[in-house]
């Protein structure tokens, strides 16, 4: 996805971010997208291991 905007494209990004939010508050926006993106990648990674666990409980009562 990122390498589709280029060097150029964040640089506009960053820019409009900064005349958006002023530079006071870009740590926080920063600080809240990094959690945020955290939270949800443990959160998939959490739902992927309960289903993989289904699937080899399901495969060994089959097996059995």
């Amino acid at each position: 996805m990122l390498s589709t905007i280029g060097i150029p494209g964040l640089l506009l990004l960053l820019l409009l971010a900064l005349l958006l939010f002023g530079p006071s508050k870009l740590p926080q926006l920063g600080r809240a997208v990094g959690t945020t993106l955290h939270e949800f990648r443990s959160s998939a990674r959490q739902l992927t291991e309960e289903e993989d666990e289904k699937q080899e409980a399901e495969r060994t009562r089959q097996e059995l």
